[in-house]
């Protein structure tokens, strides 16, 4: 049997309604819903919108995720129906976090909405961080100083591109990676960013490219930070700065 199949049978049992029922509701015969149910055939797409609304789950979820498992109330959706978000509680009530580890990182960009996937993330939960869908994400590089390998950014889930704060920092998941960058402005096309350390240049992420944005809530340190390379970060930083003021000084003269 199809995922559509055995999710419709069981969201029809949870109603305690009868097939006849449902058949009535969408219009056609018991006979013809009973197979949907089955699986014996499929329906058409305009039938497919009848049973969705009927049951009231959208049809990406009817199709793709196994109610069963995860329910309608533990799910969140995203723009345009692309994927979706299990919301886990542990046994005490607390949001479980998933964490993201880097050798799963290129991973998470086909299964970011799968929740099966997702439910095999290793999880913690941290008593303040309340009220949204929080997920860790492995720093990368040194970008973003102090933070680089050995670092997890625990960012909270966006919904609306529009809630985006100028010079907070974010997790933006791409078709291209996943990126920590500090947000400066958008436009229709995408939206502008930098990295903290001056070395590099600030650039555009395309809105077509972006699957998630998570914004910046807390951090977890999995190694000690070394001096020597912040030291090393500063040095540089300072180059950038100098060769800045160079490049202005020549225009002036």
């Amino acid at each position: 049997m199809s995922i559509l199949s055995e999710n419709i049978r069981f969201l029809r049992d949870n109603m305690k309604a009868s097939q006849q029922k449902v058949a009535d509701e969408i219009s056609i015969t018991r006979g013809r819903y009973s197979t949907y149910e089955e699986g014996r055939s499929e329906p058409p797409i305009e039938l497919l919108i009848k049973i969705s609304k009927y049951f009231k789950v959208n049809i990406d979820l009817l199709i793709t995720v196994d109610l069963k498992k995860y329910s309608v109330e533990d799910l969140v959706s995203l723009p345009n129906n692309r994927t979706l978000l299990p919301m886990k509680v542990d046994q005490t009530g607390e949001n479980k976090i998933e964490i993201v580890p880097q050798k799963a990182s290129m991973g998470y960009l086909n299964g970011y909405s799968d929740p099966d996937f997702v439910d095999s993330l290793q999880h913690l939960s941290l008593p303040f961080l309340r009220n949204g869908k929080f997920r860790a994400f492995p720093a990368d590089g040194d970008s973003m100083p102090p933070y680089n390998d050995g670092t997890f950014i625990v960012g909270k889930y966006v919904e609306d591109r529009k809630d985006l704060k100028k010079g907070k920092t974010y997790i933006f998941i791409t078709k291209d990676g996943i990126v920590y960058k500090r947000y400066s402005h958008q436009n229709d096309s995408g939206s502008f960013v930098s990295s903290d350390n001056t070395f590099y240049e600030p650039y555009e992420i395309k809105w077509h490219e972006v699957y998630e944005i998570w914004e910046f809530a807390c951090s977890i340190n999995t190694q000690e930070l070394r001096i020597e390379n912040l030291e090393y970060k500063e040095i540089r930083s300072m180059f950038e700065e100098l060769r800045s003021e160079i490049r202005t000084s020549k225009k002036t003269t």
